[in-house]
């Protein structure tokens, strides 16, 4: 029930905001490479080096299935805005086991269905209203629905916060309970609270007015026995997945999409993977997308671009590695070399980039150009990975392709 109060549609529906550009879409037009965050020597020895294993303790509140759908959801823009076919695929399997398993019975008679859900997941049928899609498909705004049934005033809300600093919009409903499963609601009241205002400013719609189109249901499909995990359908069958309890990687990508205090995300969740198992490791095979790095600016696209500070990196099982930049119009810069184990570290690499050329359809320009430097895994699993590379400079990729290190 997500904010839509022109349709009877209970669904954060998330199409695509023209205003906002894509958070996990490093820029690699050829001019000035933007700011990120200033490499400071004070934090060069603030990371210690994990294993490629992801430990399951970290993820004590969610079952094996539960933790698939998770995995499914790292990486997903917008809730769901971006994610590419692929990705939705692996959302709606994940999704069809949990529903097809037993989890809370009767969850709307449960308590655990009360509290504060995050959204982390929707999918988009063609009917969003206008504030859906202007809020929901937005990364730097967190949105989460409120669920208080047992009260005197049964009520399920909708929230969009836009920051601490500076507040949030809430659309309420008066809610029912129809059965185990089905909550019966009407939008009847909504305001923004500003941080910066002692008064709420009321959202312009004349509820009453609306009639059924403010009325609709929401069915909890899928609840967890921890309490921490719900799968939703809209009457317009829109299907949501909201979590209570956030997994730690899911922490660190939601900070690096605002943009504020990523280094110290950085830090605590490296920190938190400090039990993780030992031992040697490598380059995982694969499409690496930069979505954050600690880079200062430079006036040199192409040095950047050579450094690996922007675009893919592909890494190869034979030692090769690329740096893939979209630059413009179909036009990429592309450059290859190798990579060797240093044999002071088992968690740095010695990289040698030295075939650089810019590309068009067909066609190659070669460019003249050699970079070295090492690279040092800080953590890496299947889906997420923090370095330190080119100039003690601090990356964090995302895998964009299906292949796993088996």
């Amino acid at each position: 029930m997500f904010l839509k109060v022109y349709t009877t549609n209970l669904g954060f529906q998330s199409n695509p905001v023209p205003t906002f550009s894509p958070i996990f879409n490093p820029r690699t037009l050829p001019y000035k490479t933007p700011k990120f965050f200033e490499s400071s020597s004070s934090h060069r020895n603030v990371f210690v080096y994990r294993s490629n294993v992801v430990d399951k303790q970290q993820l004590v509140s969610f079952n094996e299935p539960e933790n698939q759908l998770i995995e499914a959801l790292i990486g997903i823009q917008g809730r769901g805005r971006s994610a590419s076919p692929q990705q939705l695929s692996d959302v709606t399997r994940a999704v069809q086991v949990l529903e097809g398993l037993e989890g809370v019975p009767d969850p709307t008679n449960s308590t655990l269905i009360e509290g504060r859900w995050q959204l982390m997941f929707t999918t988009r049928p063609g009917t969003a209203s206008p504030i859906q899609r202007t809020f929901v498909g937005v990364d730097f705004f967190s949105v989460f629905q409120e669920v208080y049934l047992r009260t005197n005033d049964p009520r399920v809300s909708n929230i969009v916060r836009f920051s601490d600093a500076i507040g949030e919009l809430k659309v309420e409903a008066a809610a029912s309970i129809k059965d185990g499963k089905r909550i019966l609601f009407q939008f009847d009241r909504a305001a923004f609270s500003f941080k910066f205002l002692p008064f709420k400013v009321p959202y312009p719609v004349p509820f009453r007015l609306l009639g059924d189109e403010a009325k609709g249901w929401l069915d909890t499909t899928y609840l967890s026995p921890s309490g921490d995990l719900r799968i939703s359908r809209g009457n317009k069958g829109t299907t949501f997945v909201l979590q209570k309890k956030t997994e730690p990687r899911q922490i660190l990508l939601s900070t690096i999409s605002t943009g504020k205090g990523v280094r110290e995300a950085i830090d605590e969740f490296i920190s938190s993977n400090q039990n993780l198992t030992g031992g040697e490791t490598e380059l995982q095979e694969g499409e690496w997308q930069m979505i954050w790095s600690s880079q200062v600016e430079t006036d040199s696209w192409l040095e950047n671009a050579g450094n690996g500070l922007m675009g893919i990196q592909i890494i190869k099982k034979n030692g090769q590695i690329k740096f893939l930049v979209d630059i413009l119009l179909g036009i990429k810069f592309s450059m290859t070399g190798r990579f060797v184990k240093s044999g002071n570290s088992n968690s740095t690499y010695e990289i040698t980039m030295d075939d650089a050329a810019i590309i068009g359809g067909q066609f190659g320009y070669p460019v003249e150009m050699e970079s070295k430097f090492n690279l040092e895994l800080l953590y890496s699993d299947d889906k997420i990975r923090i370095t330190r590379g080119y100039n003690n400079i601090v990356f964090v990729h995302l895998r964009t392709d299906r292949l796993k290190k088996k």
